[in-house]
């Protein structure tokens, strides 16, 4: 089995690793990577779709789903995912090309192309390829969201996608029983962070709610359409939050799919009140008159790019009444870490100070340095092991780290690399 690493080697995004059977290729992940403003979109290495047997989608995240169209300009390769992973992908790939007209090397009729040949699996269900068999395991990460085992000539590969091995409110831990495996590929995100306890968060945040519901004010939480927007609607319902909660944009279109997938869900029927005794804003006349009295508003962008965000940025920012929650991450250069770092945001032109309260809150869809190191702890057999999808000093860090500790071999490879097992 010959693995080769096409994206996210000493970075996060445009992930893809092609894995050599003996002959069979299978292609796991093949992800987009946002440039910096103004710069292009990267992606994985190229790969001819006529010379793969099965392409894989571990989540529905871009940087992991993104480019898969790219593959069915003329080809009609079979996609291997997850029925809510399938979903999201549609949705969010859909939203991608209607934000970046023309930036891609594909449009709608290979989006179309790649759902026709879309092959939905459940976890745990074995599917043979020629001289390879792989099967799903839920990874806590997003709904539908999959680890990979690859089996091929008693060789095993475990790639992790992404991870968080306690799951979440939403999401059952991660599957770690994968018996002996000879390689793994792990994500190495937070490899150097250990973030504070989820119930901690939780604890904070309702704190802060209640305490901007207290003087007749209104917190924004912008969140990430997948997940993040559904969890907050799922702890504040948990902590009896007497106060209206609303909910806008893109998330609304999750909570459906959601709806069709309570299988994936850790507890369906929680998902199902929160998002029941919450208020969907589908109007922009809607939005103004449901603020008009103390209330949460749950819309994305998580990062205050663009969406209905700007809108209630705007109407919030300027009344010290109101709170602003920043539950996701804030990349550099987005208003998100802008306003964290300078209080301010742009508005017609000029920065202006925000006179809301703002607060940052850990809510990470990734596994810590703690849990990662947990998750290597549980894995049998003398493996090799990959450090990917990381900035260069946390892969490298990390493999070094996992030499260390576990003695095992360890290498942050490079984009290219191939290794034998």
């Amino acid at each position: 089995m010959e693995v080769q690493v096409l994206g996210a080697a000493n970075e996060v995004g445009r992930s893809g690793f092609l894995v050599d059977c003996n002959g069979t290729k299978l292609l796991l992940d093949y992800g987009v990577m946002f440039g910096k403003r103004g710069s292009p979109p990267q992606y994985p290495l190229h790969v001819k779709p006529k010379d793969l047997d099965a392409i894989i989608i571990t989540h529905a995240h871009l940087d992991h789903s993104g480019n898969v169209p790219s593959l069915f300009v003329s080809g009609n390769t079979d996609v291997y995912a997850t029925p809510p992973t399938f979903d999201l992908s549609k949705l969010l790939i859909n939203d991608m090309l209607k934000i970046e007209k023309n930036s891609h090397p594909f449009d709608l009729p290979e989006l179309n192309n790649m759902m026709k040949n879309a092959k939905e699996i459940g976890f745990k269900q074995k599917v043979t390829k020629g001289n390879a068999t792989f099967e799903f395991r839920e990874s806590g990460h997003v709904i539908g969201g999959s680890t990979v085992l690859v089996e091929s000539e008693k060789k095993k590969l475990f790639y992790t996608g992404d991870i968080k091995t306690n799951g979440s409110r939403m999401l059952r831990e991660m599957d770690t029983d994968i018996g002996e495996i000879d390689l793994l590929i792990t994500e190495s995100t937070y490899a150097k962070t250990e973030q504070i306890p989820r119930k901690t968060s939780e604890q904070q945040l309702i704190e802060f709610a209640n305490e901007v519901m207290d003087r007749k004010g209104i917190l924004f939480i912008p969140s990430f359409s997948v997940e993040r927007s559904q969890e907050m609607a799922c702890i504040l319902r948990s902590a009896n939050f007497k106060h209206k909660i609303i909910m806008d944009g893109m998330a609304l279109k999750v909570n459906e799919i959601m709806f069709k997938n309570p299988d994936y869900l850790r507890d369906p029927k929680i998902f199902a009140e929160a998002i029941k005794s919450s208020t969907a804003i589908r109007e922009h006349a809607e939005r103004k008159r449901a603020m008009g009295e103390p209330c949460v508003v749950i819309s994305p962008a998580g990062m205050l790019v663009g969406g209905n965000a700007v809108y209630y940025l705007q109407q919030l920012s300027f009344d010290s009444k109101n709170g602003i929650a920043l539950v996701s991450y804030q990349g550099d250069g987005t208003p998100g870490k802008k306003l964290l770092d300078t209080g301010k945001v742009s508005t017609r032109g000029k920065d202006l100070n925000v006179q809301a309260e703002v607060k940052q809150f850990q809510f990470s869809g990734h596994a810590d340095r703690k849990e990662l190191f947990e998750m290597i702890k549980t894995i049998k057999g003398n493996p090799k092991v990959w450090a990917v999808h990381g900035d260069s000093e946390s892969c490298q860090i990390f493999a070094q780290e996992i030499h260390e500790q576990f003695g095992l071999e360890a290498y942050a490879p490079m984009v290219n690399d191939k290794i034998t097992i």
